[in-house]
């Protein structure tokens, strides 16, 4: 009796570890919508959308490309906004971006976006002066320049990475270390404080497990 009641207690155990194993919900990253951000980075007006995917943009890179969402399309996106002349948050944040660049492979569905808020003052010829002190690889990360009013815009209503008052004017001034993961989608599956070590090691994880889930 005593072998019958222990045979059939490792078989329910066995039932039940297989039944974790193979029916558990699969483990992933949540998509933020704009009401489960912090109100006071999504502007009034996007409170209540349920399906948020980041906007088109039409922005030039380092190399002198025009380029669109549709030349992202597919990609999993790092995206971030910076200036070369920065000398506080923009350098950290930019050696942290490197070290993720530098563990990617360019045949990964992964690109790197990183806005100059200062588009003015960064032309294509400094941001590719730049691009090329960060040893940047061109199939992996870009650096990006534009309309000031178009990059602000897609800072506060796309990727919702900094306080949403401003008008992207003469005066309006964006400054923000939040690194925003987007998946192959459009989709905000992450926000990270790019001065934080720890937090961008969090970001590769994250991004990694995008990469294994697209496969």
């Amino acid at each position: 009796m005593v072998r019958i009641l222990s045979f059939f207690a490792i078989f329910f155990a066995s039932v039940i570890v297989a039944y974790v194993m193979y029916f558990k919900p699969e483990e992933d990253l949540p998509i933020y919508q704009p009401s489960m951000l912090n109100p006071a980075l999504v502007d009034p007006s996007l409170m209540r959308a349920e399906d948020h995917r980041i906007l088109d943009f039409d922005l030039v890179n380092h190399l002198g490309d025009s380029v669109t969402l549709d030349d992202v399309e597919g990609d999993i996106l790092v995206v971030d906004f910076f200036f070369t002349r920065c000398a506080t948050i923009c350098p950290l944040m930019t050696a942290n971006l490197k070290r993720i660049h530098d563990r990617l492979d360019a045949q990964m569905p992964v690109r790197i976006l990183s806005h100059s808020v200062t588009p003015q003052a960064d032309s294509v010829s400094i941001l590719k002066t730049y691009a090329s002190k960060q040893a940047a690889n061109p199939e992996i990360w870009w650096f990006l320049t534009g309309e000031k009013s178009e990059i602000y815009t897609l800072a506060r209503k796309s990727y919702f990475s900094c306080l949403g008052e401003g008008d992207g004017g003469f005066q309006d001034f964006v400054h923000t270390e939040n690194i925003v993961l987007v998946d192959a989608e459009g989709r905000l599956r992450g926000f990270y404080d790019g001065t934080d070590s720890k937090a961008m090691s969090q970001l590769f994880n994250d991004l990694s497990f995008l990469v294994k889930k697209k496969g």
